[in-house]
């Protein structure tokens, strides 16, 4: 089985596929101080509690990650634990994704793993919601291109900033009021956030769309998708899982490539 892991600013997306088939996941807080040791007694844990071992179930492991302190503390990890290497979406892994931006390396990993995923689940031309740390609008063109994005600042970043730079309002629960028009501080500041963020995803799919040539399929996926969801118009489909299944299309198409499948993200050319 493939242990696919997704390692974000604020979570750790995990996931053991068996061939195309998920068959557990789970989130963990990101520390970026956890060492590989404990990373490997972390994944035991969450292997051992579904009757599986680390790492005596697996037969590979594949890391997408934008925090580089734990992309080397997983690299040490599998380097020691495991009697095979990780494979890690950077700059030299082929993905079969051509990425149309002024400069490719600076693409997020998460971002390449879900057009990748989006593409060969979807079709395009597809735009890719991803609900994290930051919120992230990918569009991906007809012919699986990653032609570019939007970004802006996430849902609890900014529910953050609300609290620390007011003296009376307050961190609330990221829910649903039951209107817009708030009848208390708590129910305005949800208001305010859920609505406000769903209006804000709206308007950039609806923008993005408009230049991908008024129609394609818009997919949602992330860890705080589920906040704001049901308040948005514009998104078709909700795959929390999107990042893990692209892991393991990544890892497949590396291992059918073979060494010679190992070259350059370049703009034009295949990812």
């Amino acid at each position: 089985m493939l242990l696919a892991i997704d390692v974000g600013n604020t979570e750790i997306t995990l996931g053991v596929l068996d061939g195309e088939k998920l068959v557990q996941h789970w989130r963990a807080a990101t520390r970026v101080e956890r060492t590989a040791d404990e990373h490997a007694l972390m994944l035991s844990g969450f292997l051992a509690h579904e009757g599986l071992e680390f790492p005596g179930s697996l037969s590979g492991v594949v890391v997408s990650s934008v925090v580089p302190r734990l992309t080397q503390a997983l690299r040490e990890m599998v380097q020691r634990y495991c009697p095979f290497e990780p494979l890690l979406v950077e700059p030299g892994v082929r993905t079969g994704l051509s990425i149309m931006t002024d400069n490719p390396r600076e693409v997020g990993a998460d971002r390449v793993v879900n057009a990748v995923a989006a593409f060969a689940l979807y079709g395009g031309p597809t735009v890719v919601v991803d609900f994290g740390t930051a919120t992230t609008v990918d569009a991906i063109s007809a012919r699986g291109e990653l032609l570019g994005s939007a970004i802006a600042p996430g849902i609890q970043i900014s529910m953050s900033a609300l609290a620390d730079h007011t003296a009376q309002l307050r961190r609330v629960e990221l829910a649903v009021p039951r209107s817009v028009v708030g009848k208390n501080t708590v129910e305005s500041l949800q208001a305010g956030i859920v609505f406000g963020f769903a209006g804000q995803v709206d308007g950039l799919v609806r923008r993005t769309v408009a230049e991908l040539g008024g129609h394609a399929t818009v997919v949602a996926t992330g860890g705080l998708a589920d906040a704001v969801l049901d308040a948005c118009e514009t998104i078709q489909h909700h795959d929390p899982w999107l990042t893990l299944h692209g892991l393991r299309l990544i890892f497949d198409r590396s291992a059918e490539a073979g060494p010679a499948g190992r070259g350059e993200r370049a703009r034009g050319g295949d990812g």
